[in-house]
């Protein structure tokens, strides 16, 4: 639950999110979205404890987020930035980066969600083949599908995507969200992004703008509306018609 939560990064700077007021439940997949700058990527940091707010309370489970130890918290969060780190080694072990132990049956099964193995089994050494601290050698696509491969391989019981899909073609990007359906059932998914084919399926949408809840409600409720998500679907997430 996010309960008037306003938030500014600095005193003097302007409010970012404003007496914002959303209840997300647990085991379905809330979307939020929003014109650039409405504050999407700034409520994800909040909720993974990034920041507090400068106002207002977020709770877990009834829990203040503030009272949670946030290492605990975080173990039980998969993570997917806009912009991921690539780590100065094999692929298995990029997928597995939480692990001591490489499960190389949770790597393959983790790739076949994330649509990844195609392009590793072309590779000389496969899973094992060495790549850079920039993902050198990968295409942002390819490192896109690398940090799904990793969320999932984590196996939390909390996912957050934040534009995990923007550098997929189309084609990856619909049989990622095919494997992810079935992966999400019964977790809780935040997920911010600007494709309809992301965002439609999901059991809430929230509509941002100005750092306020605009709108929130289903795909088909709120295009019924024909309100700010109607018009954002219409002039700026990739709808085609």
């Amino acid at each position: 639950e996010i309960q008037n939560v306003s938030f500014s990064y600095t005193p003097i700077s302007e409010t970012v999110l404003n007496d914002v007021n959303i209840r997300i439940p647990r085991g379905k997949t809330t979307a939020i979205v929003g014109s650039s700058g409405s504050g999407k990527t700034t409520l994800i940091k909040l909720l993974l404890g990034f920041y507090q707010p400068t106002k207002g309370n977020i709770r877990i489970g009834g829990q203040d987020l503030s009272s949670i130890y946030t290492k605990i918290w975080r173990d039980e969060c998969g993570v997917v930035m806009q912009d991921g780190f690539v780590f100065s080694d094999t692929i298995a072990n990029n997928i597995a980066e939480n692990d001591d132990t490489t499960n190389f049956a949770k790597v393959m099964s983790s790739s076949e969600t994330a649509n990844i193995t195609g392009f590793v089994q072309k590779l000389p050494l496969g899973y094992n083949t060495m790549i850079g601290a920039r993902g050198n050698g990968m295409s942002q696509g390819q490192k896109q599908r690398l940090f799904i491969a990793r969320a999932v391989y984590k196996d939390p019981q909390f996912l957050f995507f934040d534009e995990a899909t923007n550098s997929l073609d189309a084609t990856n990007e619909s049989i990622i969200m095919k494997n992810l359906k079935k992966f999400l059932k019964k977790r809780t998914a935040i997920v911010v992004a600007h494709r309809l084919s992301t965002v439609k399926n999901a059991d809430q949408i929230i509509v941002l703008e100005n750092g306020k809840v605009a709108e929130e409600g289903t795909h088909k409720k709120l295009i019924k509306k024909k309100g700010i998500y109607y018009k954002l679907v219409k002039d700026q997430l990739e709808l085609g018609g």
